[in-house]
């Protein structure tokens, strides 16, 4: 297990400069189908840090609108959003290599053509490699919640990651974001409600309704039949 905090060396002083992460980073072990996956099809449908900015034209061979979702999980439902909606490409960041390896195998089975990912940091690979005013939608669904009031500092949505967002996103591009943990939803309306340039698609802190193109997942499923719910948040970029 890597540690959430990620130590770099200030460049003048040399000292230990900590910086929160909003993950830990556990690696669960590999299958054989996602390691054959990761081996295969990475070279295709993988994105580097190191690539730079993103060039649509390079990695799609077009420049339709782009779907950015971040920490993906196994991949399934972003999967399934890039084979429903063919004419948008999706960009996916997972830090977690069996989850990476699943959705390239998901990739292979579905033969989708317009769907890559990388395997990194979110927060930096926003900084490093998307184009401002780039994206249609940003999609957050289901972040850790760390639930510890001790921890709420490292929840990924926080003001300075949301204006982040905002640069990232073109004109009436679209921040989705959906949490099972109330308090976490709670959260994200209290940071959204102090952001400029956002307009809460729901009403001023209000939820929206889960939208079509998020499919509702297994463990969603389990959580409602046991009374727990779900909360979506959509703001459009003004």
């Amino acid at each position: 297990m890597l540690d959430f905090i990620k130590q770099d060396k200030d460049p003048e002083t040399g000292k230990v400069m900590r910086k929160v992460r909003s993950f830990v980073l556990r690696e669960g072990r590999l299958t054989t189908g996602q390691r054959n996956a990761l081996d295969s099809l990475w070279p295709t449908f993988g994105l580097e840090r190191d690539d730079g900015l993103l060039n649509p034209q390079a990695v799609f061979g077009r420049d339709a609108p782009r779907v950015l979702e971040i920490g993906y999980g196994m991949g399934q439902s972003l999967a399934a959003m890039a084979k429903a909606d063919p004419s948008k490409d999706f960009i996916g960041i997972e830090v977690h290599r069996p989850g990476v390896g699943a959705l390239l195998m998901e990739i292979e089975q579905q033969n989708l053509s317009n769907l890559r990912s990388y395997c990194d940091d979110a927060v930096e690979i926003l900084e490093l490699c998307i184009p401002d005013n780039s994206l249609a939608r940003v999609q957050l669904y289901f972040p850790d919640p760390w639930h510890k009031k001790k921890h709420h500092k490292r929840r990924i949505v926080q003001p300075a990651w949301v204006e982040r967002v905002r640069q990232k996103l073109q004109p009436g591009g679209m921040l989705h974001m959906a949490t099972d943990w109330e308090n976490y939803a709670e959260h994200m309306v209290e940071v959204m409600s102090r952001m400029e340039g956002f307009t809460n698609l729901a009403g001023n802190a209000t939820f929206s309704p889960r939208p079509e193109w998020r499919p509702e997942t297994k463990f969603e499923r389990r959580g409602e039949r046991l009374g727990h719910g779900v909360w979506d948040l959509l703001y459009e970029k003004r």
